[in-house]
């Protein structure tokens, strides 16, 4: 009897999951083979999931990374898992947004500096003033570049520690109080 119940309350989950999948697909006006494709699904697993199947934790970020909500969100409840899994895709969106950021600011100093070496050259052919803006710019680029590319994790694992040393000053003071 435990067993039955068990099953059809993991069929209601899913059901409402396949429900919110089909109701966040319609919300965008997307064809399950358009959801599909921008989640790098089969067309056929989207309709076992609309149909009530219970997908796997990467399905189930796939899907949420591309209705641009919490695996929580379209799950209905929440797992240690999936707490991690909603973490890390917000953990990816960032670094991607931070390494569009940098190749945009790349793009523009490339872009300003080649116009101003051409405006250098034609103004003043003997001066190099332009050099020293396209170092000084370049050396700004390069050390974002390294904080984004080759610090991370060292950064990030600095900043946990850090964290961690403070809230324990914090709790040994407020002990030492009491």
């Amino acid at each position: 009897m435990c067993e039955y119940v068990s099953v059809n309350n993991q069929r209601e989950v899913s059901m409402d999951m396949g429900e919110k999948v089909k109701e966040y697909r319609l919300r965008n006006a997307w064809s399950q083979e358009q959801l599909a494709e921008l989640a790098s699904l089969s067309v056929r697993t989207v309709q076992r999931i609309e149909n009530g199947h219970k997908p796997g934790l990467e399905t189930l970020s796939a899907l949420a990374s591309v209705f641009n909500v919490n695996v929580s969100e379209l799950s209905g409840n929440m797992t240690q898992a999936e707490e991690t899994l909603d973490t890390r895709i917000s953990e990816a969106r960032l670094r991607v947004e931070q390494e569009t950021r940098f190749y945009r600011a790349l793009i523009i100093a490339l872009f300003v500096c080649s116009v101003l070496m051409v405006v250098n050259y034609l103004s003043s052919p003997g001066s190099y003033w332009s050099v020293v803006v396209t170092f000084i710019w370049g050396s700004l680029i390069a050390f974002r570049a390294l904080r984004i590319f080759v610090l991370k994790d060292r950064i990030a694992t600095w900043q946990q520690k850090r964290v961690q040393r403070l809230l324990r000053e914090k709790n040994d003071l407020s002990g030492r109080e009491k």
